[in-house]
């Protein structure tokens, strides 16, 4: 089969592409590549859609390039579900066109499983719709720079030189302007140190309310943080007094030995007059 896709990008450009395996697996649509790097990067599992079928093959293919204008593809692929096989030959030539390049594409296959029963309209039309995928794909590849060939680039070119076009930074930190201060110091005495009584050090103390406030927050020790009881609404609530209880048995005693005296008391009075 023959096929022909136009693709506005200069035939150097597509050149560089093919002549880079891992930027033509790239290009390959809906190739998943496999983590074994030792076989090679257009290696792994590819789906095909062919009418209302859809196969998967695993395998790997090569990019030969006969001549600056002409490359060649050869691969083979197994079933994933199946044993069922394909071989293919694939031969592209690069024709310079105005405003781009024309890609020329003529495919030979071999296959045996499921792809044996596909329709021949069908297995062209997937195969067309796969290859112009592909040459989008290697078009916009082109236009994406290499990082392996720029970093290469960098270093032929040699380590930067002290007279280079370099903007060197001369300031530091300690010649940038400090900005004021958001307090003003004449709106606070302390700050302003306006106080005529000084400690021992020299420094000025604070007014009574700010030593008694200090004095409440952090001059405490820490036994006394630890054992002081809580206050405000953070204080224990304290029990209910049973003063109900006790008045009741107060009183509950003394009646029921009165009670028992008056019991005896009035056994015996009946016994004396038997």
């Amino acid at each position: 089969m023959e096929h022909q896709v136009f693709v506005p990008v200069p035939a150097d450009d597509l050149r560089a592409v093919l002549r880079d395996p891992a930027r033509v697996a790239r290009c390959v649509p809906g190739l998943q590549q496999d983590a074994d790097t030792g076989v090679g990067p257009l290696s792994g599992r590819l789906r095909v859609r062919a009418g209302g079928s859809t196969v998967t093959y695993r395998g790997s293919a090569a990019v030969t390039e006969q001549d600056p204008g002409h490359f060649t593809f050869e691969g083979e692929g197994t079933e994933v579900r199946g044993s069922g096989t394909v071989k293919f030959s694939l031969d592209l030539r690069l024709t310079p066109a105005p405003d781009g390049t024309r890609l020329d594409f003529t495919a030979r296959a071999t296959a045996d499983g499921r792809a044996a029963s596909f329709a021949p309209e069908a297995a062209a039309t997937a195969l067309r719709r796969l290859l112009d995928r592909a040459a989008r794909q290697l078009a916009a590849g082109s236009a994406i720079s290499d990082p392996v060939a720029e970093a290469e680039a960098a270093e032929a070119d040699g380590p930067v030189e002290p007279g280079d076009d370099v903007t060197e930074v001369s300031a530091t930190v300690f010649e940038t302007e400090v900005p004021p201060p958001s307090l003003d110091p004449s709106l606070d005495p302390f700050l302003a140190g306006g106080f005529e009584d000084l400690d021992a050090n020299g420094a000025p103390r604070p007014p009574a309310e700010a030593a008694h406030a200090r004095r409440t927050m952090i001059g405490r020790s820490a036994e006394e943080v630890d054992h002081a009881p809580p206050r405000g609404r953070y204080a224990p609530v304290p029990a209910p007094a049973a003063t109900a209880t006790g008045d009741s048995l107060r009183w509950i005693a003394p009646a029921a030995a009165l009670a028992l005296a008056s019991a005896v008391v009035i056994g015996r009075a009946l016994r004396r007059r038997r």
